[in-house]
């Protein structure tokens, strides 16, 4: 059974944007973005997801029990070379790189190069099931299968192939019924006896999947999970480790009842747990962050963001959208650990030209990934690996902080041009990345009180595997446009004597719409919110013994990236944006540096005619 839906689809997305143009063969996108999300409620409305300690430990048993997403997973994917231009990658066509010589290839290269560092995955991305006109190909129950020519020895050899060198497979599908294998309702569903494909969608055919490709599952009707459990029955007959499931909603720029694919990702997860073949399920892309609860629940990664990739005759371009992530990572901090994971996309750092990245960038990609503890699979030509390439990709250092059993680290300064990561390690080392996001050079500087501590500490760099002896109080370079340094910073001195200040205090002057509001998670179980349209919060009585600048560590909560002016006493005060906590229930900190007078203070938090993130309270060190 054949279906041809997609090369309407693909020509109908000529001239497309370019975030659009991935469904050209990831299964026909729509044309153009889905409307911007509605702008944030009050900041005092509680949103309803689960702590990331309450959610996490959700994770289901059978991951647990089979070691599932211990760790995030590392390895290669075909998509990046797909879905480039860049010269002689995909000589018969858009997109026809995707074949089985080129991924065994890769799967050789990966084992002869990679392997030994950790990188075991070799996936197989959209297009497998399609031949060179987009003309996707379905067996007598309405499951994909292999094009002949892509795959002439089918998808089981393929997988075989992979783990003859020690490495595992992965496969590609989307989320729905592929409208050409509903097949007029006709096709039956395998073991399922009376079932066909018109009862497992809805009677009104709606569709769903980011690109409105698919029929929406019901699963009131048993027979939608016994597709999915065909499907998943056949993954595992073939010998996948590994599948990523596409276009999943709510996210991938949809959302309303048709792009509700939660009951597809949990119907996945069952059907995947009765194959009794562990499979890694990773679900994508731009995922709402208010179904994180589930994402947790139901797989084992899940995609924050949108297409790394730029649809160019490069791999990825630093503003396409490899600088996204700065922005986007922090929101899911917190939701992620052992069992399922952030995943930031493909990191293609090892070709170098064909990257379309200055080395600098290349690095600070490798980083924000490793710290974030994404999984680290490049897209690149791994048979093409450059000098410079392949020591990013295989710095022991740098993937040991991606594997390792430290939280998600978080920026601890203001969203800007140059910024502050970091996060505490089990041994009370911390890790720390220092970024130049701007255009030009220029000087970032990690202050250790913003980690709570003071006085001297170790600093290794990562990067160089060097030791740079001691530094008092911080460490500061000059960084080169896009440019970063990774260190363990191993404190010496004391812990940081601070004095807390509460938002809700009596003491404090609130003015404008500003109003103490409950917050379970935040200290004294309150913080002061709606700082919106002119509003301040002024904490009084600050007392500090002599002048000096003071990094005062700010604790707040924020569903989104807001801005607020911050400032003391009377000066003027500098806007200042915060990353997202991930929603209006959980507290994080940054750092802000304030000119503080011997004596008493005040310390002015104002929204102007912006919305502004809840504060929860400030910390303010006994000394500068």
């Amino acid at each position: 059974m054949r279906s041809s839906s997609y090369r309407a689809v693909r020509g109908a997305l000529a001239g497309s944007p370019r975030r659009t143009a991935r469904a050209v063969l990831t299964l026909a996108v729509a044309a153009g973005f889905a409307a911007a999300a509605p702008a944030a409620a009050q900041a005092t409305d509680a949103h309803s997801s689960t702590t990331a300690a309450v959610t996490q430990a959700a994770t289901t048993a059978d991951d647990a029990a089979t070691g599932m997403a211990a760790k995030p997973y590392m390895g290669w994917s075909s998509w990046s070379m797909q879905s480039s231009s860049y010269p002689g990658l995909n000589p018969e066509g858009s997109y026809s790189y995707l074949t089985e010589a080129n991924v065994l290839k890769q799967a050789d290269a990966l084992a002869t190069t990679l392997k030994n560092y950790g990188y075991d995955y070799v996936n197989i991305d959209a297009g497998w099931w399609m031949d060179n006109t987009w003309t996707s190909e379905y067996d007598e129950y309405g499951r994909q299968t292999p094009d002949p020519v892509r795959f002439p020895h089918g998808m089981k050899s393929v997988a075989d192939h992979i783990h003859s060198k020690g490495l595992k497979a992965g496969i590609y599908l989307p989320v729905g019924l592929e409208k050409g294998a509903y097949n007029d309702g006709r096709s039956p569903i395998r073991n399922a006896p009376g079932c066909t494909t018109a009862d497992i969608v809805y009677p009104d055919l709606r569709t769903t999947n980011g690109w409105d490709s698919a029929y929406k599952l019901n699963f009131d009707n048993p027979c939608a999970q016994k597709y999915i459990d065909s499907q998943a029955q056949m993954l595992a007959d073939w010998g996948y480790d590994f599948l990523k499931l596409d276009g999943v909603g709510p996210g991938s720029f949809k959302s309303g009842d048709n792009y509700d694919n939660v009951p597809d990702v949990a119907a996945w997860h069952q059907a995947i747990a009765d194959t009794g073949r562990p499979i890694h399920l990773e679900i994508s892309w731009s995922l709402d962050i208010d179904h994180a609860a589930d994402w947790m629940k139901y797989s084992n990664g899940w995609r924050i963001d949108t297409d790394v990739e730029c649809y160019c005759n490069t791999l990825v371009t630093w503003e396409n959208s490899v600088n996204d992530r700065w922005n986007d990572a922090p929101a899911w901090s917190g939701k992620a650990g052992p069992g399922g994971w952030n995943d930031l996309d493909a990191i293609d750092v090892g070709n170098g030209k064909m990257d379309g990245l200055t080395d600098a960038e290349r690095q600070s990609y490798m980083t924000l990934w490793a710290i974030n503890k994404s999984p680290l699979f490049t897209g690149d030509d791994l048979t093409q690996l450059d000098s410079y390439g392949l020591s990013l990709l295989t710095n022991r250092d740098v993937i040991a902080v991606d594997q390792n059993d430290s939280p998600v680290a978080r920026p601890v300064t203001p969203l800007g041009d140059q910024q502050v990561w970091g996060t505490e390690n089990s041994d009370g080392s911390y890790t720390v990345a220092l970024f130049n996001l701007g255009d030009t050079p220029a000087s970032v500087t990690a202050h250790w009180a913003s980690f709570g501590f003071t006085g001297a500490a170790s600093v290794r760099d990562l990067w160089s595997h060097q030791d740079l002896g001691t530094h008092k109080n911080e460490i500061t370079a000059t960084l080169p446009a896009h440019g970063s340094r990774l260190f363990t910073v191993k404190p010496g001195g004391a812990p940081l004597a601070a004095t807390s200040y509460e938002a809700e205090s009596a003491d404090n002057t609130l003015t404008g719409n500003a109003s103490v509001a409950t917050c379970d998670a935040c200290s004294g179980d309150r913080k002061v919110g709606n700082l919106y349209l002119d509003s301040k919060l002024q904490f009084n009585d600050v007392t500090v013994k002599k002048a000096g600048i003071y990094t005062v560590n700010v604790r707040y909560v924020s569903g989104d990236p807001r801005s607020v002016t911050v400032y003391s006493n009377s000066g003027n005060g500098t806007s200042l944006k915060f990353p997202s906590t991930g929603d209006w229930s959980t507290p994080a900190t940054v750092s802000v540096r304030l000119a503080l007078k011997a004596g008493t203070n005040t310390i002015t938090f104002d929204s102007g005619w912006d919305y502004s993130p809840d504060i929860d309270r400030i910390d303010v060190p006994k000394s500068a």
